[in-house]
């Protein structure tokens, strides 16, 4: 009888240090990938935000037309957006209510144009190239530079 040899293997019981890298490079890479689309997104559900709340104005400013027989505005040709207009807006335009909050991420104000007409302009909460968005009295909307 012809005796049959075993053949003695090495058994891997684990991963090799280059498979484990390749694994963490490719968690890394969608991981990066991920952040930057949320990114993304945030921004634009802000922006969006933005908008909305500049309609509502653009609205509450037709009512303070037809009650006072003008527009509320906080400055002739141009404002500067921060929290004081911001706050001016909510108490004037919305009674005191909580419309512009601090979540958007934008500060707003409304600026004079003429006697009949205004523009509100929205400034993204941001420390360089912050976005800027303008809604004129007739409802077109402009973007600066940096959105």
């Amino acid at each position: 009888m012809q005796e049959t040899k075993k053949i003695k293997t090495k058994s891997s019981l684990g991963f090799s240090l280059v498979e484990l890298a390749v694994v963490v490079a490719i968690i890394g890479i969608l991981a990066s990938v991920g952040v930057i689309t949320y990114s993304g997104y945030i921004s634009g559900t802000k922006e969006k935000s933005a908008k909305n709340v500049m309609l509502q104005i653009s609205l509450a400013q037709t009512e303070e037309y037809s009650n006072s027989g003008s527009y509320y505005t906080q400055d002739d040709d141009s404002c500067t957006p921060s929290s004081s207009t911001s706050n001016d807006i909510e108490t004037i335009l919305f009674g005191g209510g909580d419309q512009i909050g601090k979540d958007m991420g934008y500060e707003i104000c409304v600026a004079s144009i003429g006697s009949s007409n205004f523009n509100i302009i929205a400034e993204e909460i941001k420390d360089t190239d912050p976005c800027q968005l303008i809604l004129s009295r007739n409802g077109n909307f402009t973007r600066g530079d940096d959105c």
